[in-house]
């Protein structure tokens, strides 16, 4: 066990609500949006810009991509940013998961993050990376929801192996494991689930 953190960039999902406006063959990760840098670019490489402005600051063993065999431009994009790719070949979020914690096991800690949600300020990342403790589920908040990523200490490392089907993560969220860290960042909120979102105005 290493005591390094590994960072889970989930690109797995079809994006149906965004292609039903936008049109079938109108990939939402692809789909370019401004920075906060000001800079235009795809929403994943976006997030992946900020995850590479984060992890200057602090100890990241390696970010693993997850997505579809048939994702082909995000799979190049995810290799351009130095990502190891794990390809799944189903939607559910509980599988994703699995897959990409089970690929990357040896870590005291793993940072789940979605690939719509362009918009996480670096620092946020940086922040909730050094919340990690072994025994704790670390939750952005903002006001007073619960955001994105959220930070898996070491110690359910397990459960999150045995995730299966569309549902994620929160199954896990129990009283006493959960640490709300409390952030001034609307990006924690925002998904890029429709073409209007892809224009940031929190």
């Amino acid at each position: 066990m290493t005591s390094t953190v590994c960072v889970v960039v989930l690109a797995a999902g079809q994006g149906s609500r965004f292609r039903e406006i936008a049109g079938a063959d109108q990939d939402k990760l692809l789909a370019p949006c401004r920075g906060h840098d000001g800079v235009m670019r795809p929403v994943l490489e976006q997030v992946l810009v900020n995850l590479q402005a984060a992890t200057d600051t602090v100890v990241v063993d390696n970010i693993v991509l997850l997505t579809r065999p048939d994702r082909h431009e995000v799979i190049a994009l995810g290799r351009r940013y130095g990502c190891e790719i794990e390809l799944l070949d189903s939607q559910g979020l509980g599988d994703s998961i699995a897959a990409a914690v089970s690929a990357q096991p040896d870590h005291r800690g793993w940072l789940v993050i979605l690939g719509d949600m362009p918009f996480i300020r670096p620092e946020t990342l940086t922040l909730m990376i050094e919340s990690l403790t072994d025994a704790m589920i670390s939750v952005p908040v903002k006001g007073a929801e619960f955001g994105h990523p959220v930070a898996f200490g070491r110690r359910f490392g397990l459960a999150l192996m045995a995730l299966s089907g569309e549902r994620g993560a929160k199954r896990l969220f129990q009283p006493g494991m959960v640490r709300e860290i409390s952030v001034n960042d609307p990006g924690v909120l925002w998904d890029v689930d429709t073409p209007a979102a892809l224009v940031f105005n929190p």
